[in-house]
């Protein structure tokens, strides 16, 4: 088999790492890749935002399955035009990926299906969000309709800086687009936890659950990123919690998006706010997490292929997937500046010496290369990545790993998985 995988980041080279050790799999391509992926896969170039470039491409490969990484791409209908042209590829099609792309569409289907989540109100105008604000307390949450890459997603300490932020995503001064909706929510407190599961579009299967860290400082302050890092452990959720959320929440997503007319077909990323009242569905996202995927993956045992395969053919049911029990963690080494301005094209040093660690995987986000030497390309440029038997022993060998590397301004958290570590296992 040949695989081609889309998407440029530290999940597509999980993706292409995971894919690259299916003994059925001859070739892994990744477009347009980065410096990291070119060590299990061949890269070449593609644009995300064009989906007959990316026909093409699959047309000069034939590959024999496409793994879709980005969520752009899902919102512009690439696998519709796949399959369309008879290519195998895992993914939602434009219509399923409205959970994700479309904050209003999901918080109206969360009402529809009755799925537990947080109260909510769609505003089209600034005079709305006035009359709807009057209904939260403070804090109170505003969100972006669209996909904002992490972005979009503003805790409001009071009604009037709620108010100044949806202006702000209506006006497109925040985000650099004009929002035609914006949707008002409760704030829920609790801890947050990624529940990811596979779905053939009736069935569905869920992974090992992980807890992100989305903000740049330590101790969880600072602003918003695309996630600091990241760890999954075997203890995380009660298999009791894992039936209650798959019977509340992710089953009765893929019923009703059937039921609609848009059966959901692969990763449905469910983002939990385990609050006193219960699990509470704060948001969907329709592909594999960046950087949940880094740590979830690297705890699978089974084939990844077989498993996406069965969601295409719908026999996901008769699937099993296995996963190591311990735990993983991936720690994101960032540019300085990030998430605002940084420099590239600085030189990294010492991923080898790090490679050499036991049970450490090194996945690239943001590098390119030029010449013989890796370069830093983005603002998360690495994902280092560890698996252990504890959740201590894990982020031991991750930092073991990250004090090898070096390049100008790196950056990362001390504290990832510190919840955990703190409190005693549920």
């Amino acid at each position: 088999m040949k695989v081609l995988i889309l998407g440029s980041g530290g999940r597509e080279h999980a993706l292409a790492w995971a894919a690259s050790r299916s003994p059925r799999v001859t070739e892994v391509v990744c477009a347009p890749g980065n410096g990291g992926i070119g060590q299990v896969a061949r890269c070449v170039p593609v644009d995300m935002k064009d989906v007959a470039a990316m026909l093409r491409l699959a047309e000069a490969e034939q590959p024999s399955l496409t793994i879709v990484g980005p969520e752009l791409p899902l919102s512009l209908g690439v696998v519709d035009a796949f399959r369309e042209r008879g290519y195998r590829i895992f993914g939602p099609t434009r219509d399923a990926a409205q959970l994700e792309s479309s904050k209003a569409f999901a918080k109206q289907f969360m009402k529809r299906h009755q799925i537990p989540t947080a109260n909510y109100a769609v505003c089209t105008t600034g005079k709305e969000v006035e009359e709807s604000i009057k209904h939260f307390h403070a804090p109170v949450v505003v969100k972006a309709d669209g996909l904002a890459a992490g972005k979009g997603v503003i805790i409001c300490p009071t009604r009037q800086f709620a108010i100044d932020a949806a202006h702000g995503l209506f006006s497109g001064e925040l985000l650099g687009v004009a929002e035609k909706q914006v949707v008002i929510e409760e704030f829920l407190e609790g801890e947050e936890v990624s529940f990811l599961c596979l779905s053939d579009g009736t069935h569905v299967v869920p992974l090992v659950p992980a807890q992100d860290h989305k903000r740049i400082g330590e101790g969880d302050t600072g602003p918003n990123t695309g996630g600091m890092g990241v760890y999954s452990t075997s203890d995380m959720l009660e298999p009791t919690m894992t039936e209650w959320i798959l019977h509340h929440i992710a089953e009765p997503t893929v019923r009703g998006m059937a039921e609609e007319g848009a059966p959901f077909v692969g990763v449905l990323y469910c983002g939990l706010m385990m609050t006193a009242r219960g699990p509470q569905l704060l948001e969907y996202n329709a592909r594999f997490g960046d950087p949940e995927t880094q740590a979830i993956l690297l705890r699978l045992e089974s084939d990844l292929v077989d498993a996406l395969e069965a969601c295409i053919d719908g026999s996901l049911a008769e699937t099993e997937m296995r996963w190591s029990q311990g735990a993983a963690a991936c720690v994101v080494a960032s540019s300085s500046g990030y998430p605002g301005s940084y420099k590239t094209g600085l030189p990294i040093t010492g991923l080898s010496l790090a490679a050499q660690i036991p049970g450490v995987e090194v996945f690239h986000s943001g590098t390119t290369r030029v010449g013989s030497q890796l370069v830093t390309s983005g603002g998360r440029v690495l994902g280092v990545t560890a698996e252990g038997d504890s959740l201590e022993e894990a982020l031991s060998r991750a930092y073991e790993a990250l004090a090898q590397i070096h390049f100008e301004g790196m950056y990362y958290r001390h504290d990832i998985g510190h919840r955990a570590l703190k409190q005693p296992r549920r």
